[in-house]
């Protein structure tokens, strides 16, 4: 049966159900910035969740009820928290998924935690948002300090030899968003960088919205750079790459911090020739090796048969993943209640490699998934691939004159 068909059947099931009165629904808030800057991001990871909830609905619902999603639009952090509390005390939804942008989701899940709502987090990675000691909030997606950690490696592992450099040699410069996402990330960069031997020339901060770069490019020209870190989203992604290029200042290497490097609009805005070659670090995309993510090509069969086109970034396939697993545990509970849901999520325990990210699930003391991972990806050919670790590589890396 196919996924349309499949979804078609329960809604049929639904509804002979609801004709006997023996149907019932449980509300779930998906709290995301559906709005503003940060929408495509925020509707891309928001389709994952959706995805996993109708597929979850498809085989008959949790505890024998299905989930109806309550939308609130994030766009930013006063709209996130008094979207937060609709939710809560209007909805009276059992839990909250969300909400990819950190900042976002610092702020609602605040709310979240005073209200003793379970706040799912699928998609935020700053250091606060598990760095807080919340009791309500669990975080299954990868964070800034496996982002930082992986780029380091990479550029250990990977560039400095196939640019026949040294690690220590070459002359690296962080940039990077000024929010709680991009500052987090430049911290572990940072901090592992020099664990590692790099040489950090500097590391400089900007606003997200800024409308020119050309200052921050021709400081880097002017330092002789050899490798460019930036952790950034979309707008300032493409904004750097254009007027890195304008001024004809070529890195050796740049390798982007998640967001706005995994999109394909961003490709598409600076032109394939520009962005190929660029490196990033970010949650599992789809060309890898699909032996290391195992229900990836199904997701990607649901996805383009839900929507009608290919996922758009990682960011759905990550959302995807952490719902499912929850909504998959919640069904095997005994009921809602916030302390059931915590049980629950203290039992989770899938090994490495059984999911379509390719980690696992288990959540440590600060309820962090630990078991979560990033993979290092380049731009070839106008497609992104998966280069690194090289049991997932879907192909080579390719530098210099490679």
């Amino acid at each position: 049966m196919s996924y349309r068909k499949a979804l078609t059947a329960a809604a049929a099931a639904g509804v002979l159900l609801a004709a006997s009165g023996a149907a019932a629904d449980v509300k779930f808030g998906a709290l995301y910035p559906f709005s503003g800057d940060l929408a495509l991001l925020g509707e891309e990871s928001y389709r994952g969740l959706e995805i996993a909830v109708e597929e979850i609905n498809a085989n008959g619902g949790v505890q024998g009820e299905q989930i109806v999603l309550e939308r609130g639009d994030a766009v930013d952090n006063n709209q996130a928290i008094g979207e937060a509390r609709r939710l809560i005390s209007r909805e009276q939804v059992a839990g909250i998924f969300g909400s990819y942008a950190s900042s976002r989701s610092i702020a609602a899940s605040q709310v979240a935690e005073l209200s003793g709502i379970p706040y799912f987090e699928l998609g935020a990675v700053a250091d606060e948002v598990t760095g807080r000691g919340l009791e309500w909030l669990w975080r299954t997606n990868p964070t800034a300090e496996h982002m930082g950690q992986l780029i380091v490696e990479m550029t250990v592992e990977a560039i400095a030899p196939r640019l026949n450099r040294d690690p220590g040699d070459l002359r690296i410069a962080i940039i990077h968003e000024d929010s709680s996402y991009g500052t987090s990330v430049a911290g572990h960069q940072e901090r592992y960088g020099k664990e590692a031997g790099l040489n950090i020339v500097t590391v400089q901060a900007y606003p997200a919205n800024t409308v020119d770069m050309s200052s921050l490019v021709l400081d880097l020209q002017s330092r002789d750079i050899d490798v460019v870190y930036q952790t950034s989203y979309q707008n300032d992604s493409v904004l750097f790459l254009q007027q890195a290029d304008e001024a004809g200042f070529k890195p050796a290497a740049i390798v982007g911090g998640g967001g706005g490097y995994s999109l394909q609009p961003t490709a598409d805005a600076v032109g394939h020739e520009l962005i190929d070659g660029v490196l990033n670090a970010d949650f599992t995309q789809y060309l890898v090796n699909t032996e290391a993510t195992p229900g990836l090509e199904d997701f990607v069969s649901a996805y383009e048969e839900r929507y009608g086109t290919f996922p758009r970034s990682g960011h759905s396939l990550n959302n995807y993943v952490g719902a499912k697993a929850i909504l998959q545990a919640l069904d095997e509970a005994d009921g809602f209640d916030p302390d059931v849901i915590a049980e629950t999520m203290a039992a989770i325990d899938i090994p490495a490699g059984q999911t379509a990210a390719g980690y696992g699930m288990l959540f440590d003391d600060t309820h962090q998934n630990e078991r979560a991972a990033m993979m290092g990806l380049q731009w070839q050919d106008g497609k992104l691939v998966t280069v690194y670790p090289e049991e997932a590589a879907y192909a080579p890396m390719r530098l210099g004159n490679e």
